[in-house]
């Protein structure tokens, strides 16, 4: 039973006319649907909106392009014949020629909760690019699908700001992009205008099974919610050469290296005591991607209690793991990364040196995870004024 209506599904219940008469820009991508499926594109055109162009972010407006650096380019709607254009490629924000003469920019992106996941930085280019030309912006608010109360992870110092970061958010961050981005745009010198329209029925929480909505993959990588709950820490492994599991049916759950014996890769993941999660020994063979036709050893991360579960840390434990168990093997990945064509990938990814440099040092990662507390603690306290749900 559906119990949560997102921000599509509220403006579609409240606006049937009132979107009439002025020119809209869309930003969405497939995931953007309303609680039955229709796609919110659609939607709008229903309740009158005139959708004059549409924008889209990382992996294409279909979700077609698979990976991290796949750009692509805009086109004309096939069945509209209006401009379609693209954020990811030479462009991450919109021009002022793409903005010119819309009333309004209607944003509506599924977010999965973490900072390094693209969508939220495309929203917030967007709104700079609004702001700029005195554009108001309505954002239609959807479900955290990992829950909206944990906050895990070191905030992203800005000397390692990228399209994976570019304000200081933890990994984690448990916020809405309601309220991630009422956030950033408050603290943005110069704010858009922005309305949130919220959800109705949502909890912090709620995991995404609790609300009663359809999970629709927000980009080709996030398959299912496990996935989504894993990503926050096994994203990390895109900063080295072990498999995150891309070219397997389950990416960010399925993790492993052609040197890694399972068995000895599960011990040495149970040794870190990651509450709320057990790991099964492997094997697999990538079908593209890192280790592509090769046979690999690693574990598939089984979240046994969401509640208790630690994403982050558990993906900093695979891998300082991998490193004890094939320190002539396992490697940091070089740049060039999501743009950034100096810094390691791994920092950009994780907000700061503290992991690799921890990871390369051995022995614990206690030091570093309490350094992630003293950041966690401060960003629980500076979220608690953007918060629109109990």
């Amino acid at each position: 039973m559906i119990v949560v209506e997102t921000g599509c599904d509220v403006l579609v219940r409240e606006s049937r006319g009132n979107l009439a008469g002025r020119r809209i820009g869309l930003l969405v991508n497939p995931a953007s649907v309303t609680s039955t499926l229709r796609p919110t594109l659609d939607a709008l055109l229903e309740c009158g909106a005139s959708i004059d162009r549409i924008f889209g972010p990382q992996h294409g407006l279909y979700g077609e392009t698979q990976a991290n650096m796949i750009e692509w380019d805009g086109f004309a709607h096939p069945r509209l014949g209006i401009p379609v254009h693209s954020l990811y490629g030479e462009r991450r924000e919109p021009s002022a020629e793409m903005l010119a003469g819309l009333d309004e920019v209607v944003i509506d992106l599924p977010d999965v909760g973490a900072r390094p996941y693209t969508y939220l930085w495309t929203a917030l280019l967007m709104l700079r690019a609004c702001a700029r030309g005195r554009i108001p912006v309505i954002l239609l608010d959807r479900p955290n699908p990992i829950g909206g109360e944990s906050v895990e992870g070191p905030l992203l110092d800005m000397k390692y700001r990228s399209f994976v970061g570019l304000a200081p958010l933890p990994m984690r961050h448990g916020l809405t992009a309601g309220e991630a981005l009422s956030m950033l745009n408050e603290r943005d010198g110069s704010p858009c205008e922005l309305r949130v329209v919220r959800m109705s029925g949502w909890r912090r929480a709620m995991r995404f099974a609790d609300t009663g909505l359809p999970w629709v993959l927000p980009s080709p990588n996030i398959p299912t919610p496990d996935a989504a709950l894993a990503y926050p820490g096994t994203v990390m492994l895109e900063g080295t050469n072990v498999s995150e599991g891309r070219g397997t049916t389950r990416p960010f759950e399925i993790i492993g290296a052609p040197w890694l014996d399972p068995d000895s890769y599960a011990r040495e993941l149970e040794s870190f005591a990651i509450p709320g999660v057990s790991y099964r020994p492997l094997r697999f063979v990538p079908t593209w991607d890192k280790h592509a036709g090769e046979g690999c050893g690693g574990v598939q991360i089984h979240v046994v209690d969401a509640r208790l579960f630690l994403p982050v840390r558990c993906g900093a434990a695979a891998i300082a793991a991998a490193r004890r168990l094939g320190p002539r093997y396992f490697a940091w990945k070089k740049p060039p990364y999501e743009y950034e064509r100096s810094i390691p990938p791994i920092d950009i990814i994780s907000g700061n040196a503290g992991l690799r440099e921890a990871v390369d040092r051995g022995g614990s990662l206690e030091n570093l995870f309490a350094s992630w507390k003293r950041d966690e603690a401060s960003f629980l306290e500076e979220r608690r004024a953007y918060l629109l749900y109990e």
